[in-house]
């Protein structure tokens, strides 16, 4: 019998979550929770209707008949509060004057973002949620919960976007660096080739959407076959790149510890592309064109800050070194012949701080 008092539409939204993804693993991301609280959550509520409502396989859980009885209850109930919520923020939002929700999946672009922003929008208020998780961003915006954030997408692993979710291509094709301790052999090297680490463990986060699956196939398409660790603490994560006990894709904008070195990664095995995705027929869209400008510019800032990323964009005459029509300052000391010129071939043919056209 159901003990009616033990459920909540938070308990009927975690079964629709696991349902959806197929994973307690990937439910517990998408709902901000861990996997064992989210694993404890299941067994109460489990115990409170009186029967098990997944089963546990090697192609995931599955609602039991009990299950599937109970969900198509829960979605139409989770459905009408999430409907309740979103109402409640926009009269909130019409009270409570002009308001900016921004998401990221995590760059450091964001600092110069919020600045120029707060610099274009000083009345307005701005509050910004970070997410690894590109497919949790998306949802919150599907949800109202946000107006526009800056994602990232794995090359091979498109993103699927909910019905009234836009796009625009911020960077077509970003190529991941690799971090590694700076006493590793390749650490010298301007650039690392794959077979130069494939003997390493190599880490990555399991909240990141598909880096794991994303690593795994470019190792077996290379015919190679490293350990794969996971860790999703960032400070354990630095501090195991920096003694060398793995290395570790990254972001070419990072900024390395001590004791611990960025390199390209040689014919770019690796990539993302950066996109602004928002909510589609707001007000915010008609706002869309500033917000593009202003993350284009903060990107290009922290990209040339960048030493060995600044001499990637060099080497492939990355129209993303372009500022108004013009190579950024000491882009003539730091390039050869061949890049100044790419470089001068295609300026006054983007529009300023226009930067969806890739490298």
């Amino acid at each position: 019998m159901i003990q009616a008092v033990d459920l909540e539409v938070r308990h009927l939204r975690a079964l629709c979550a696991i349902a959806d993804t197929g994973s307690v693993r990937k439910a517990a991301v998408q709902l901000g929770m861990t996997q064992p609280s989210l694993t404890t959550q299941l067994r109460r509520i489990e115990k409170a209707v009186g029967g098990t409502l997944f089963t546990r396989g090697r192609t995931g859980s599955r609602p039991t008949p009990l299950g599937r009885s109970i969900l198509g209850r829960a979605r139409p109930i989770v459905a009408e509060m999430s409907a309740l919520m979103n109402a409640v923020r926009e009269v909130t939002a019409q009270d409570g004057g002009a308001r900016l929700r921004l998401g990221g999946t995590g760059s450091r672009a964001v600092v110069g973002w919020l600045r120029r922003l707060h610099a274009r929008f000083p009345e307005t208020e701005t509050s910004i949620h970070i997410d690894v998780s590109a497919n949790e961003l998306l949802q919150m915006l599907a949800d109202n919960q946000l107006d526009v954030a800056f994602v990232q997408e794995l090359e091979g692993f498109p993103l699927r976007l909910p019905a009234g979710v836009g796009s625009r291509v911020l960077i077509a094709r970003e190529p991941q660096f690799i971090a590694m301790s700076d006493r590793h052999p390749a650490a010298a090297r301007t650039e690392v080739a794959l077979e130069d680490v494939s003997g390493d463990p190599w880490m990555v986060d399991p909240t990141v959407d598909d880096e794991y699956a994303a690593i795994r196939r470019l190792f077996a398409t290379a015919g190679m076959h490293p350990r794969v660790v996971q860790v999703h603490d960032n400070t354990t994560a630095a501090d195991l790149v920096a003694s060398g006990e793995a290395v570790s894709p990254c972001q070419p904008t990072s900024v390395p510890r001590h004791g611990m070195v960025i390199r390209p990664l040689r014919d770019d095995p690796l990539a993302v592309r950066l996109l602004l995705v928002f909510r589609t027929v707001t007000a915010v869209e008609r706002q869309l064109d500033g917000l593009y400008d202003d993350l284009g510019a903060a990107y290009t800032e922290v990209a040339w800050a960048n030493a060995a990323y600044r001499r990637w964009l060099l080497r492939h005459d990355s129209p993303l070194l372009l500022r108004h029509g013009t190579p950024w300052p000491g882009a003539e000391e730091l390039a050869d012949g061949g890049a100044v010129r790419g470089l001068r071939d295609v300026s006054g043919t983007l529009p300023a701080a226009r930067l969806s056209a890739g490298d």
